[in-house]
């Protein structure tokens, strides 16, 4: 194999080091090593890429070590072109391990073109990246101290979550913060607090708020409420910022939403993660495997084992979750056949993955395209399921010996 740079540099990235080596010298001939090691302060990475330049080097490859390669990207980039490789794939190839060795490894694997590249979006995408993934974060610690809410609750026998059907909802919150005021709530009251159909509900809603409630239950209730308050409003920030930076790519995103099931926050949180140009991956399907929504290969001997879904990028994989299951309620549509075509032999987790996968091909589709997504309905999704099973038990046949003859069943029925 021929070496196709004539100067490149690895990295070996740590949080307060990096280890560099740079391989320079004519393609026909062995290279050169040059190996130093800098600090990771803004100053030394400046000196850092005057010593690269020095040498006339043009490719950067280094491994995606948590967050810890993004200072050095931050000066680099614009400079050289950066080469950002998986860590996982390299661990895979076997050799011995010092930092030194290391990057002298991956200016070696860079010279030949042999190291596997990452995608990295533009700044404006890994900007509005960092706010959906903290906005995620956030609804998740939102959801614990919801859960801790409903604990403290049942210790102090309240059986509010028994009668509501969201402990965080507007009558709920209402009736929480009364209780913190007073030991026991009269009908009248709870009446008065209860809105929508929960009035309906006011005798069961004074039986489950007859309780035990001491003070240790009224410090914790109080401390969840606020944790419960603030950090809604800090959701509200974050999407206040993201409606912000949102606003170059509104095309894209309403592209993604004329797909059933994705809402306007799983529209930004999908093009965060995947970014808007398509042509950083080959087909749909590189995507879904990108994104580990596919179906795993493991075939030795001619059989196939085991199908399970690779790693992937789990904040695109909860997202297209949540998505999925969402087209999975729209009734007579195509994704809605698709999913109960499919719960039925392989369960409902099975199923949401598969409707995932399908989704993120739609949606590499009609970002690539910049067509809106049409549904073509149940009926032809039924069909063409109804075809898959007929092809497939006449391959069964077949395979088993028997000659299949197709008769049209109208001519049967006229005779």
């Amino acid at each position: 194999m021929e070496p196709v740079l004539d100067s490149c540099a690895g990295m070996d990235v740590h949080e307060k080091k990096v280890d560099v080596c740079i391989a320079h010298g004519p393609l026909e001939k062995s290279p050169k090593f040059e190996i130093r090691t800098f600090s990771t302060m803004t100053s030394d990475l400046e000196d850092l890429k005057s010593w690269l330049k020095k040498y006339n080097v043009t490719t950067i490859g280094m491994e995606s070590t948590g967050v810890y390669w993004k200072p050095i990207f931050n000066i680099m980039e614009g400079e050289f072109t950066i080469v950002l490789a998986n860590a996982q794939r390299l661990k895979a190839i076997p050799r011995k391990k010092t930092d030194i060795m290391d990057c002298k490894r991956i200016a070696k694997l860079l010279r030949y073109g042999l190291l596997p590249n990452s995608f990295i979006p533009p700044r404006e995408i890994r900007e509005l990246r960092d706010l959906n993934r903290t906005r995620r974060k956030l609804v998740g610690m939102m959801t614990s101290e919801k859960n801790r809410l409903t604990k403290v609750l049942e210790s102090s026998n309240i059986k509010l979550s028994s009668v509501v059907s969201k402990i965080s909802g507007v009558s709920s919150m209402a009736m929480i913060r009364s209780l913190l005021e007073k030991d026991r709530l009269s009908k009248e009251e709870i009446s008065q607090l209860a809105k929508g159909s929960l009035k309906k509900k006011v005798d069961l809603l004074e039986k489950a708020l007859d309780g035990k409630l001491t003070d240790h239950h009224r410090f914790l209730l109080k401390m969840h409420m606020e944790n419960l308050d603030h950090l809604a409003r800090q959701i509200a920030k974050i999407d206040e910022q993201i409606e912000r930076k949102m606003i170059p790519f509104q095309k894209e995103s309403n592209l993604i939403q004329s797909i059933p099931g994705i809402s306007k926050v799983s529209a930004s949180a999908i093009l965060a993660e995947i970014g808007t140009d398509m042509s950083q991956f080959p087909d749909e399907a590189h995507l879904s495997s990108w994104a580990g929504v596919c179906p795993g290969n493991n075939e030795s001997a001619g059989k196939k084992k085991s199908g399970k879904t690779q790693k992937g990028n789990s904040f695109l994989k909860g997202t297209l979750a949540e998505a999925a299951w969402a087209a999975s309620k729209v009734k007579r549509s195509t994704y809605n056949a698709f999913y109960q075509n499919i719960v039925r032999r392989r369960g409902k987790k099975r199923a949401l993955v598969a409707l995932a996968h399908r989704m993120l091909m739609d949606i590499y589709r009609v970002l690539k395209t910049g067509t809106p997504y049409q549904d073509t309905g149940a009926e032809e999704a039924n069909e063409r399921a109804t075809k898959r099973k007929e092809r497939s038990m006449i391959r069964l046949l077949e395979k088993a010996g028997y000659e299949v003859v197709r008769t049209c069943t109208s001519e049967i029925a006229a005779a």
